[in-house]
C-alpha cells in the first residue's frame, strides 16, 4: 500500500477546519508531528482552554511549556491575547481563583462567541472606544464579577449585533454585580440564572429591566423583585423560575403585624408587570415556585390570546389557586403539560382539579371552555388522589384528542400477574372521556 500522507498535502484552510472538530488540546499536540503541523493551530476557528476531561489546568500548563514562553505574566492573560491577536471566533475562559481583566482585551473585531466562567474582575478604566465587539453573536457569563457593577451592561452596549445573552450566578455570600438590567436591540435569547440565600439581601437588586424589543427566548431563574419593567413585544417562549423570600414570612411571624404588614409586603415582590410584560407568549413554562409567586404577588392575570402550550410543574406543598386563571385567561390553549399532580389543596384551586367543596360542584367547570387538545401528565403512579384527577380532566376536556402520560414505574415482567404499571395502566384506561376522539399513549 502506498504509505504517502495524504492529509498533510491538503491546504492549511483544511486543516484548520479539521483541527477544529478536535478537543483544543488534541489539536495542538499535532504541532509535533512534523515541521508541516507545526504552525496549523492558529487556524483553528475556536479555542476552549478545558481539555477533554473538562479540566482546564492541565491544558494551560502544556500549552505554555510547550508552545509559549510565559514567565512572570499571567498565564490566562497571555491566552487572552494570543487569542485576540489572532483572531480566533470562540473564546472560553475559566478560572477558579480571584483573577482581574486588563480593559485591553475588551475589543475583538472577529470573536463571535465569548464565555467567562469565574471570578474575573475588570482591572483599570474603560478604554476610551469602551467595549467594543462587533462581530460578537453569544455572550455567556458565569460567576463573573466586576469592579463595577453596570460592566455588564458595558459589555451588551459593546456587542451591536449579540443575540445570546447567559448570565449564570449564584453567591451564598455576597452581592453579586449585575445591577438587574438587560437593554439591547438585538438579543433574540436571554438566559438569566440568579439565585441568592434563602433569605432576604438587603443589597439584592429591587428592580429588574428587560428592554430587549427583539427578544424570542426567555429563560429567567431568581427570587421576586419588588418592580419589574419589560417590553418584550416578540416574545415567543418564556422559561419562569421566580422564587419567594419563603424565610422571610419566619422572621416576620409573631411580630406586631400592623407594624410590619407594609414592610412584609414590599419585601414580598410584585410580578404584575412582568407577567402583563409576557402576555403574547406562544408557549409558557412555570415551575411550581413560580405557581406560588403568580399567587401571591401578581394582582391580575392578563389574558393570554396566543398562547398555545402551557407547562408548569407541581409540588405537594403549593397550590394551584393561579391554574384556573390561567386556564380562563388562554382561549386559545391547544397543549397542556403538567409535571405530576400532587399540589397543596385550598379553597381557590377552583374546578381545575378535583378538590373543591362540595357546594362549587354545581358551577361550569372551566375545563369545558378549554380547548385543549394535547394532555401531557409525567411522573404518574396511579394514586388514588391522580386518578381521582385524571378522571376529572377526561370527564371535562371535551377537545381533547391525546393524552399523553409518563408513568414512573418500570415495567415489570413476571408470571403471578402482579404487573403494577399493567394495573395502573389498565384503571387509566377505564376512565370515562367526554371526547370521544381522545387517544391515551404511556411512555
Amino acid at each position: 500500500m502506498d504509505s504517502r500522507d495524504f492529509i498533510s498535502n491538503l491546504p492549511d484552510e483544511v486543516l484548520g477546519k479539521i483541527l477544529s472538530l478536535l478537543w483544543t488540546n488534541r489539536a495542538a499536540c499535532t504541532s509535533v508531528l512534523s515541521k508541516r503541523w507545526r504552525n496549523l493551530l492558529e487556524l483553528v476557528d475556536n479555542l476552549d482552554l478545558n481539555d477533554a476531561s473538562g479540566d482546564h489546568h492541565y491544558f494551560c500548563d502544556f500549552i505554555l511549556s510547550e508552545l509559549y514562553v510565559c514567565h512572570e505574566a499571567s498565564r490566562i492573560d497571555t491566552w487572552i491575547r494570543t487569542v485576540l491577536k489572532r483572531g480566533y471566533l470562540e473564546l472560553h475562559l475559566e478560572t477558579a481563583h480571584m483573577h482581574y481583566i486588563d480593559t485591553e482585551f475588551f475589543t475583538s473585531k472577529k470573536l463571535v462567541e465569548l464565555t467567562i466562567c469565574g471570578w474575573f474582575f475588570r482591572r483599570g478604566r474603560l478604554p476610551r472606544e469602551g467595549v467594543f465587539f462587533p462581530a460578537l453573536k453569544s455572550l455567556s457569563l458565569v460567576s463573573v464579577e466586576f469592579k463595577d457593577d453596570y460592566m455588564y451592561q458595558h459589555f451588551i452596549n459593546g456587542c451591536p449585533v449579540l443575540e445570546e445573552l447567559f448570565l449564570h450566578y449564584y453567591n451564598p455570600n455576597r452581592s453579586l454585580a449585575w445591577n438587574g438590567v438587560v437593554s439591547s436591540p438585538s438579543i433574540k435569547r436571554l438566559n438569566i440564572y440568579h439565585r441568592l440565600p434563602d433569605q432576604y439581601h438587603e443589597m439584592a437588586e429591587k428592580v429588574c429591566v428587560f428592554q430587549t424589543p427583539n427578544l424570542v427566548y426567555l429563560e429567567y431563574s431568581s427570587y421576586v423583585k419588588e418592580e419589574y419593567e419589560v417590553y418584550l413585544p416578540s416574545l415567543e417562549e418564556a422559561r419562569l423560575d421566580i422564587r419567594s423570600w419563603e424565610k422571610l414570612a419566619d422572621v416576620y411571624e409573631g411580630q406586631d403585624q400592623d407594624q410590619d404588614q407594609d414592610q412584609y409586603e414590599d419585601h414580598l415582590g410584585d410580578v404584575t408587570d412582568l407577567v402583563a410584560g409576557i402576555s403574547n407568549v406562544k408557549t409558557l413554562v412555570l415551575s411550581s415556585d413560580s405557581l406560588k409567586v403568580f399567587h401571591l404577588c401578581c394582582d391580575t392575570i392578563p389574558m393570554f390570546h396566543n398562547l398555545l402550550t402551557l407547562s408548569f410543574e407541581s409540588d405537594k406543598d403549593i397550590g394551584w389557586q393561579v391554574v384556573p386563571l390561567l386556564l380562563n385567561n388562554s382561549p386559545n390553549l391547544e397543549t397542556l403539560v403538567i409535571k405530576g399532580l400532587v399540589h397543596q389543596v385550598t379553597d381557590m384551586c377552583g374546578d381545575a382539579c378535583p378538590c373543591i367543596r362540595e357546594r362549587e360542584k354545581e358551577r361550569v367547570c372551566c375545563l369545558l371552555k378549554c380547548q385543549v387538545k394535547v394532555l401531557n401528565i409525567s411522573g404518574y403512579q396511579g394514586t388514588y388522589g391522580e386518578l381521582k384527577h385524571m378522571r376529572h380532566f377526561l370527564g371535562n376536556l371535551k377537545c381533547l384528542e391525546t393524552v399523553e402520560v409518563g408513568v414512573k414505574l418500570k415495567r415489570k415482567e413476571g408470571n403471578n400477574g402482579d404487573n403494577k404499571y399493567q394495573r395502573i395502566t389498565n384503571a387509566f384506561m377505564k376512565l370515562p372521556r367526554i371526547s370521544s376522539n381522545c387517544q391515551i399513549q404511556f411512555f
